[in-house]
């Protein structure tokens, strides 16, 4: 049995973006609103003191999750597209689920760094001591609650459509839990017990969701077939381990400053850190939905698109991209105030010098959304690479001589990562578009990535 597909679909890749993004945006912005709504209780509820707590915790969660997180929804993408266009579901099957395997061992293994983290390390932290079993919990439930196999295979069949009813349970159930313990007391461990169990509602529905969009792909049994599986998708274990590092260098820039924030400066100024980050995020959301689309549409012109419409395709993106940026900036810097005493109250409103940095950080990532997907599709994930290892120094050495200043400092610091990453992947994809236009290279398959990875041309040699 063949896949669902979309009822109707646009014959145009940057019309497929649009749609795909609009069906995500229409999503997220219900998400956005009931976030604002549960964001105001959180902050409101518990005060700038234990919203700090919550906030630590969170940040751990997330930076656990970076590291054992292994980000398998872009394998799944940049190999199951060729699938899906070949229609060949069992290879799909295979792919899929061999992800999912990797999931759950990425889990297993963060659960180990949680226990080390949270019982050795959280008094660097200032973490009350009355969270440690609940932060443990909470992270652990946090890495099993990963959906990154079933979204790549969502993604990968192009069924954005469907994505949103799944990703709307994890905003209505959190608003609705904030209201319940808004009104039965307000407490770190509440907020936290709902938040874990309604991401793990969440990872069982998308799985639940990739089995019914493709039935004959998505089978338990092909999980114990993943030497098939890296036989049939040459240089995959290279691809995957430069995207796994590439996108927990991307996570130490989002997720490690709030931890540094709490550990230098205390808790009041994580709480602060925390709020600014959440509406930065909030300001930039198109960012993420928009890499989500451009992934996959970029990948789908890999396998089925001319080189010239490839190359006008990531151009078209990064101008709507570039746009977007300079405007949420605007808005953060004439209203970023005013929104932060809204959700947070008065006490909040000290955030503005965080929320400003961040937003402009947030926005050269905004800007960059083409960038790393070219490179990915074209065999050069290592140059993406490259340009978050640049980042990472940035960050590095932007939190040496910019800390002093408080969470500000630290939120400088993202800007000027952002900055480099900006830069430096931009160079990386503009130098490879020019090559694919001057047909010096070409948007290659599988095959010929394995074979230029390796120096020779055997499928699976790399995945040792």
């Amino acid at each position: 049995m063949s896949p669902k597909r979309p009822p109707k679909e646009s014959s145009s890749p940057l019309g497929r973006i649009l749609q795909n993004t609009a069906w995500l945006l229409g999503g997220k912005g219900f998400g956005a609103v009931c976030g604002i709504g549960y964001l105001a209780i959180l902050t409101r509820t518990l005060g700038l003191k234990d919203f700090g707590h919550f906030s630590l915790i969170f940040g751990t969660a997330q930076a656990l999750i970076a590291i054992a997180g292994f980000q398998t929804w872009r394998v799944v993408v940049r190999y199951g597209s060729e699938h899906v266009h070949n229609q060949d579901w069992g290879k799909f099957g295979r792919l899929g689920m061999l992800c999912g395997v990797l999931d759950a061992l990425g889990a297993v293994m963060g659960c180990g760094l949680a226990a080390i983290l949270i019982y050795g390390f959280a008094h660097m932290l200032e973490l009350n001591p009355q969270y440690m079993d609940v932060a443990f919990w909470f992270c652990c439930a946090s890495l099993w609650a990963l959906v990154s196999a079933p979204t790549g295979i969502v993604r990968a069949l192009h069924r954005f459509d469907m994505a949103v009813y799944v990703e709307a349970i994890v905003p209505t159930g959190r608003l609705i839990a904030a209201v319940v313990i808004w009104l039965t007391g307000p407490t770190v461990g509440r907020f936290l017990f709902a938040w874990a169990a309604i991401d793990l509602l969440e990872a069982l529905l998308y799985w639940i969701m990739a089995r019914r969009l493709a039935p004959a792909a998505v089978n338990w049994r092909t999980a114990l077939q993943w030497r098939q599986a890296l036989a049939e998708n040459p240089g995959i274990g290279r691809f995957f381990m430069v995207t796994y590092v590439g996108s927990t260098l991307d996570a130490a820039v989002k997720n490690g400053p709030l931890l540094v924030v709490g550990a230098w400066v205390g808790t009041k100024a994580a709480g602060l850190y925390r709020l600014a980050s959440q509406l930065s995020q909030a300001l930039t959301k198109l960012s993420s939905l928009l890499t989500r689309s451009v992934y996959a549409e970029v990948a789908r012109a890999r396998v089925s698109s001319q080189a010239d419409e490839f190359r006008k395709l990531a151009m078209q993106t990064s101008k709507i991209a570039g746009i977007g940026g300079v405007v949420v900036v605007t808005v953060a810097i004439l209203l970023g105030k005013e929104l932060l005493a809204i959700i947070g109250g008065d006490v909040f409103e000290r955030g503005e010098a965080i929320l400003v940095p961040l937003t402009v950080g947030a926005c050269f990532d905004f800007a960059s959304v083409a960038f790393e997907p070219v490179l990915h599709s074209t065999g050069r994930a290592q140059h993406s690479l490259i340009a978050r290892l640049l980042s990472v120094v940035a960050l590095a050495l932007g939190m040496v001589f910019f800390i002093p200043l408080g969470p500000s400092g630290a939120a400088w610091a993202v800007a000027l990562a952002g900055a480099v990453s900006y830069l430096a992947m931009g160079a990386m994809a503009w130098h490879t578009l020019n090559l694919i236009d001057r047909k010096q290279i070409s948007i290659i398959d599988p095959q010929a990535e394995a074979e230029a990875a390796t120096g020779a041309g055997e499928p699976g040699s790399t995945a040792g």
